[in-house]
């Protein structure tokens, strides 16, 4: 019997020729991470284990990204121990602020996530890179520290779940919709501890901004990764981006899968996943009449440039409605200086909106965009969670840019094309 993808990739770290679901394993890394909350603890389990030595500095990556620019002592400090456990161990992969992005979108861009890879973060979506054809996963911060050491993780190898979308997509519809719409079929936990390996014509369609954005959502059905196969717009993105060789892998065709689900994606409209789950995703012309406090065009899952491209579609000419605070985030360096370069900050700031350094920032609560009680906020970000972008009488919807830059205009969420006068 053949494989998948994702046991083909991890049957390649492990020694072995193949592998099957249920099966544990010690898996060698390509790469590990960590982030200015994550890392921290790592790097303290791995001092009090009395270790010396990191087992390939080359291979660490450190982003300090959750807390910066630096909103207290607290993040400071703990921003400083990436910084000093970077230094110590000459790890060249920390990116400091200035040079740093929201690590999920920061790693593809640079090349250090690549096809064929396994991948480890302290940080749930790290499943993103599975965009690029790549086993990535997110882990614990001891598992961290134990790869710091060893290079190694230890796993169970998951079952897989194939989605197969069909197809031509609608206006407005993205990676975003696609993937929240899967999440309300099958729920928060549906794929709970499966990879989940997206296929079909429809996927092959899809850029990789949108592919990013599928497998950045997958660990919101509980999944332990989400994978696409990589094809010619893998190659075209990691070509002259990596910084060392890649290997494109494929499921076979007589893989075994524990569910197939298959979707036509000219039947899906614009979602909007109410609170406070990702699951509650509904068409956009179902939400009727909510209003809202505050918009959110970033995160890890959409603050890339076609995000900002198809916000800056909506908001140019435009004014960000006077109820709201729209709130746009670039997820790097690069993708802030693109986008100053094709004008779009103009058109964000023409509109009232303010523009953020990359940071994770509202996104968990963090800062950059804390709500009140009682306030509600529309956001391309990944959670929705009780209290996840403050007050736990709070509210938050996700949608996609589309949605998010009309919503801000109209002042409560609406689809596009109503903005549009479609």
């Amino acid at each position: 019997m053949g494989m998948t993808i994702t046991e083909k990739i991890i049957a390649a770290h492990c020694g072995e020729r193949e592998v099957r679901p249920g099966q544990f394993v010690y898996a060698r890394a390509d790469i590990c991470m960590g982030n200015d909350i994550t890392a921290p603890i790592a790097i303290e389990e791995f001092e009090r284990a009395g270790l010396k030595k990191v087992f390939d500095p080359d291979r660490i990556v450190l982003v300090p990204d959750h807390f910066v620019p630096n909103k207290d002592i607290a993040s400071a400090q703990q921003a400083k121990k990436l910084r000093d456990f970077a230094r110590k161990h000459n790890i060249r992969n920390y990116f400091e602020v200035g040079r740093m992005g929201i690590e999920h979108a920061l790693l593809p861009e640079k090349g250090l996530v690549l096809p064929g890879d396994l991948i480890i973060g302290a940080d749930s979506h790290t499943c993103t890179y599975g965009a690029v054809g790549a086993f990535a996963s997110g882990v614990g911060s001891t598992d961290l520290a134990a790869c710091f050491a060893l290079g190694t993780v230890w796993l169970k190898v998951p079952e897989t779940i194939k989605f197969v979308f069909k197809g031509r997509r609608k206006e407005w519809v993205t990676g975003k919709d696609l993937i929240l719409y899967t999440i309300g079929d099958i729920g928060v936990d549906g794929a709970l501890y499966k990879a989940m390996e997206f296929t079909g014509d429809a996927i092959g369609e899809l850029p990789m901004d949108d592919r990013l954005a599928m497998c950045n959502m997958a660990i919101e059905a509980g999944a332990k990764n989400g994978i696409i196969a990589p094809d010619g717009v893998t190659k075209d993105y990691v070509e002259d981006r990596a910084q060392r060789e890649y290997k494109f892998y494929a499921s076979d065709r007589d893989a075994s899968y524990c569910l197939v689900k298959e979707y036509d994606v000219s039947k899906i409209e614009p979602q909007v996943a109410l609170p406070n789950l990702p699951e509650n995703a509904k068409p956009v012309s179902e939400v009727k009449d909510v209003a809202i406090d505050q918009v959110v065009i970033g995160s890890c899952t959409n603050g890339r440039i076609s995000d900002l491209r198809v916000a800056a579609e909506l908001l140019r000419g435009r004014k960000v409605a006077p109820t709201v605070r729209c709130i746009i985030i670039p997820a790097t360096q690069a993708i802030y200086r693109q986008a100053l370069k094709e004008g779009l900050i103009d058109v964000f700031v023409d509109a009232e909106a303010v523009v953020s350094t990359p940071t994770c920032g509202p996104c968990l609560g963090g800062h950059m965009g804390i709500l009140a009680e009682g306030e509600r906020a529309l956001a391309t970000t990944n959670r929705n969670f009780v209290g996840r972008m403050g007050h736990p009488k709070s509210e938050v919807y996700l949608c996609g840019p589309a949605v998010a830059a009309a919503s801000a205009v109209a002042g409560r969420i609406v689809h596009p094309d109503e903005v549009l006068g479609k």
